[in-house]
């Protein structure tokens, strides 16, 4: 199986450009129909589960633990997934979004929540990336319709505008910061809501985010995939953790070089 073609550029609408640049989040409803999000379903959903770092019982692991089944650049491990992660339908969107005219695939990350699983707690993503860009945005797919009582995320609006926060990794301790400053400074939260499998949203690195539990018996089964603007440069110096991502997902690309490596292969 090699799964249904994704090659066609999709035109976003100048308005969902503007809100994404003032909010820090858009959705594109029905960027992949139902049909092409319930073929690449089985093949995306094996590889994660089979992959994922941390599948202990729930109750055996810590917030962040308990958040999802996380599982990262599956696209080199099967053909049907490489086809969905590269997809130039996908990146097209990414470009146009950031307002570049290429982007690059930084990696991908399935997020499997588990029937009972924990919410994910506020934070930035791009608290681990060791890119000197703020070009950068997540797409966030369901593969599976996620009802109302699940949701998809609920977002700072405007927060991606503060840029580096200092916050910290993902746990209660961001969950608690994140929430005490979106109060403080008295940002607006928004969240797209119920989505059909194969509708998505796009984040940006710096947009402030979170996520409820699954209080259903299902299996919420998210396929990500992060961007960023070719021509975009590592740090000169990293954090511990983003020393690890620039390791993992950049491989190995020098500190202050350009981002080329294979693994981030322009879409």
């Amino acid at each position: 199986m090699t799964g249904p073609t994704l090659d066609h550029v999709v035109a976003v609408d100048p308005e969902v450009v503007d809100s994404f640049d003032s909010d820090g989040h858009a959705a594109i409803r029905g960027l992949a129909s139902p049909a092409e999000a319930a073929a690449y379903r089985p093949v995306i959903e094996a590889a994660a589960l089979e992959t994922a770092w941390d599948t202990r019982p729930l109750e055996q692991r810590d917030t962040y633990g308990r958040a999802f089944l996380q599982s990262f650049n599956l696209w080199r491990l099967d053909p049907t997934i490489t086809r969905f992660v590269l997809s130039r339908r996908f990146a097209s969107v990414a470009a146009q979004l950031l307002g570049v005219e290429r982007v690059r695939l930084y990696h991908d990350q399935a997020l499997c929540k588990e029937a009972g699983g924990g919410r994910t707690p506020w934070h930035q993503d791009q608290y681990y990336w060791p890119l000197a860009t703020d070009r950068t945005v997540t797409m966030w797919m369901p593969l599976v319709d996620v009802p109302a009582e699940v949701g998809s995320m609920t977002f700072a609006d405007g927060s991606h505008r503060l840029g580096d926060l200092r916050g910290r990794s993902i746990s209660d301790a961001s969950d608690h910061e994140f929430a005490a400053l979106i109060e403080e400074r008295g940002l607006p939260t928004s969240t797209h809501g119920a989505m059909r499998a194969g509708d998505a949203t796009f984040h940006a690195g710096w947009t402030i985010h979170s996520a409820g539990p699954n209080p259903t018996d299902r299996l919420r089964t998210v396929m990500t995939v992060i961007y960023l603007a070719d021509g975009t440069r590592v740090l000169d110096e990293v954090s511990e953790a983003q020393d690890l991502d620039r390791r993992m997902w950049l491989g190995g690309t020098p500190l202050g070089a350009l981002v080329d490596h294979e693994l981030n292969p322009v879409l």
